[in-house]
């Protein structure tokens, strides 16, 4: 069976069950691009700066739970947020 590639995390839903969350992963697969830009990131962190961010609890709650469904560090999948939404920001203006 032919899997849908995944380009984005937001293409990933919340899943309400293990049972759905099975049967999506089932059908779709994460694309090797987007792995491969969460692990170099996480390599170019001797040249990162620590920054504080100040968030609703909840807030942090919801993304915590989102990342450890998708196996992930959240602070890695806050980041990866963030660069996939400046390359928009950035692609729309030029366009």
């Amino acid at each position: 069976m032919n899997q849908v590639p995944i380009s984005s995390w937001d293409d990933v839903p919340l899943f309400d069950s293990e049972q759905a969350e099975a049967s999506f992963w089932a059908e779709n697969q994460v694309d090797l691009r987007l792995m491969e830009r969460a692990a170099s990131s996480s390599s170019e962190q001797s040249d990162s700066i620590t920054i504080t961010i100040r968030m609703d609890p909840r807030m942090l709650g919801r993304i915590k739970r989102l990342a450890r469904s998708r196996f992930l560090n959240y602070q890695s999948m806050i980041k990866q947020w963030l660069s996939e939404r400046m390359e928009r920001e950035l692609r729309d203006r030029q366009g």
